[in-house]
């Protein structure tokens, strides 16, 4: 006999929510490291300088680097992303689709742990924290069917959270590591429930386990390296090799109701969901540096390896009918930074990436993903010797746009009535990206 529908709601959104531990919120395949990038310098090149940026959000991109500079740091920080994410189409009045803003407050911390021996060989610590709606929302999480569409890579964003280390293995060769923190949220739900949807003798319970993932990168200057304390032909240029595995946010709710006289202890209507909301393809990442005296410039070359993600998608019981497929990545970015005089620098750059996701329909999913340009500037005002504090502080603002090219979907939905299948849909949008932070050195 089915069960009413009122029921199959209100059991699957209590073990939903209490796995969640959050409010309703946009899903997001990604994470504000690699959408957006952390701190101002690295969302102002457009990532370019993030391999060679010796603030601690360094702990995500190239942990070797920090290494590079021997003071510690606290750096605090917001980022705004606005979004408008349109798709225009003959199911629908209005073209914007999206415009959520994601919100967060970071931190970051980098010391010296070498300190704390007698070996006098520094070891470098560095941990990297972010959290949406500036504190307020540490899990977002959605993952649902769309009849109407949805973007694939934008969304709220979940609790961010890296923690690293580098050291100097020989003169200019320096090694990094650092492990990504996701979790993995458990819930099960027990209840007994009339036709009314009215439930007593409820048992819940709700775990979530951290999941460690591993970033491993390597950073030689060959200036240092080759020529020692001489100048020759490598001196200020440097190149950085890093290699992130994939890392993932994941929900399985596991609920489970009896009905007196209808479906019996022995036998109890059983729901089971395993969803993933945020995910964080493996990456290969090579960067090219030179540094001159007032200025910089990078060049870097990322893969990420989202094909990964269909078999992480076959075991995903909301996504699984999408059939989605994925293409590996490269991502080509560049930027650079000039010095002004004392006190300012000013940051750019530029980057291109292509859409991971092939050609065709995702079934019922109805995913959106578009190619896009990157172009990001900034500002930083360093003062070495300020009038109240001991030690060195830096204001950093950077900007950045991202523009998303037209592409067109053609909407799959199995729904009986629903009107928008076959329909094709033009999509495309804008996401603005603003960050301030401010870093002591000590």
């Amino acid at each position: 006999m089915a069960v009413p529908s009122r029921f199959n709601r209100r059991s699957l959104l209590v073990a939903v929510m209490a796995a969640t531990a959050s409010g309703h919120a946009l899903a997001s395949m990604g994470n504000i490291g690699n959408t957006y990038g952390l701190l101002p310098t690295d969302v102002a090149s457009a990532q370019s300088l993030s391999m060679f940026n010796n603030q601690v959000s360094a702990t995500y991109y190239n942990p070797a680097y920090l290494a590079t500079d021997s003071r510690g740091e606290l750096s605090t920080g917001i980022l705004h992303a606005e979004h408008e994410l349109r798709a225009e189409g003959s199911d629908r009045t209005g073209k914007v689709l999206s415009d959520s803003p994601s919100q967060h407050v970071l931190i970051g911390m980098k010391t010296n742990l070498g300190s704390l021996t007698k070996a006098n060989h520094p070891i470098y610590l560095g941990f990297m924290a972010g959290v949406e709606k500036f504190g307020k929302e540490l899990l977002a999480f959605e993952s649902e069917t769309s009849q109407s569409g949805q973007f694939f890579q934008y969304g709220r964003q979940p609790l961010f959270l890296n923690i690293g280390g580098a050291s100097t293995l020989w003169r200019g060769i320096d090694a990094g590591y650092s492990a990504r923190v996701t979790l993995h949220s458990e819930a099960s739900l027990a209840t007994t429930t009339d036709l009314a949807g009215n439930t007593q003798y409820e048992q819940l319970s709700v775990d979530a386990k951290p999941s460690i993932r591993s970033i491993f990168s390597t950073n030689v200057d060959l200036g240092e390296t080759l020529c020692g304390d001489n100048s020759c032909w490598a001196s200020g240029l440097e190149i950085a090799l890093s290699y992130r595995t994939d890392s993932n946010t994941k929900t399985t709710v596991d609920a489970k109701t009896v009905i007196p006289g209808l479906i019996p202890a022995s036998d109890p209507l059983v729901f089971s969901v395993a969803t993933y909301d945020s995910y964080q393809p493996s990456a290969y990442a090579v960067g090219l540096h030179y540094s001159a005296r007032n200025w910089r410039v990078a060049v870097s070359l990322e893969q990420q390896n989202w094909s990964d993600l269909e078999e992480e998608f076959d075991k995903d019981t909301i996504k699984d009918q999408a059939m989605a497929e994925f293409d590996d990545i490269l991502i080509p970015r560049i930027g650079g930074e000039y010095r002004l005089n004392r006190y300012f620098f000013v940051t750019g750059g530029l980057a291109y990436q292509e859409s991971p996701l092939k050609e065709g329909t995702t079934r019922d999913v109805n995913y959106f993903d578009n190619d896009k340009y990157i172009v990001g500037i900034g500002l930083a005002a360093q003062y070495d010797n300020p009038p109240i504090l001991a030690y060195p502080v830096r204001f950093d603002f950077g900007y950045q746009r991202q523009m998303l090219q037209e592409r067109d979907f053609t909407l799959d939905s199995t729904r009986p009535g629903n009107s928008s299948d076959g329909v094709v849909v033009k999509t495309d949008g804008d996401v603005d990206v603003i960050s301030g932070s401010i870093t002591l050195k000590f």
